[in-house]
């Protein structure tokens, strides 16, 4: 058998080369679907009351169930739990596990003080109602919290991250936290949230992200 020439040594070894690409090409979108695209909190020094205020909102592990001042109310949440059902139901489609979230998002937005459809925006611009979402730096879960914050305000264990009840409450307390900081200011606080404070692609993202889980449309 004849050795091969430098010439075809080379063609072959870029034609494995190009054969390779071609193959992490088609593999990286498998590789990364479940990665989340938003970005992060970004760790900031707090105050010792500022930071018992926040551990104190987490710990408060009372169940999920919103509770109405009328029946007028409760009828007001039953239709927005139907509606919202309906919409979520390409993303998530088994109606208990969606029943669970959706109850869940609203009681830890009421609790927050957040408006839940806000909130609809952000998990869907975070993760896109991914449970177990984790982005390039290591945020977690539905709202896609950073580990550093169970460290902060929480009992360290970052795993609970993907538990729902409790990213939705982190995630809420600290939307809220940002927005108090902001004065209010719904534009800053989303940037803050996302580490991108001042800068428009965010907060416009989730505020359009909103829209679709306005009640009533």
């Amino acid at each position: 058998m004849q050795p091969r020439a430098p010439e075809a040594l080379t063609a072959t070894r870029i034609s494995r080369r190009k054969c390779l690409q071609t193959i992490a090409c088609l593999c990286s979108p498998l590789l990364f679907s479940e990665q989340a695209r938003a970005g992060s909190q970004l760790e900031e020094p707090l105050m010792d009351s500022v930071r018992t205020t926040l551990g104190s909102a987490i710990a408060n592990r009372a169940p999920p169930l919103p509770e109405f001042r009328d029946t007028e109310s409760k009828l007001v949440y039953l239709r927005w739990l139907g509606a919202m059902s309906d919409r979520l139901k390409k993303k998530s489609p088994e109606w208990q596990i969606r029943k669970e979230f959706l109850q869940t998002v609203w009681y830890e937005s009421k609790r927050a003080g957040l408006d839940v459809t806000l909130v609809m925006g952000l998990i869907q611009v975070e993760s896109n109602f991914r449970k177990f979402a984790v982005s390039n730096v290591g945020a977690r879960g539905y709202m896609q919290v950073m580990p550093f914050w169970t460290r902060v305000i929480g009992d360290g264990d970052p795993g609970k991250l993907f538990h729902m009840q409790t990213n939705l409450r982190f995630g809420c307390v600290i939307l809220r936290h940002y927005l108090d900081r902001e004065r209010g200011d719904v534009f800053m606080g989303l940037g803050r949230y996302n580490g991108s404070r001042g800068k428009a692609p965010y907060p416009n993202a989730v505020l359009g992200a909103s829209k679709q889980w306005e009640f009533g449309r």
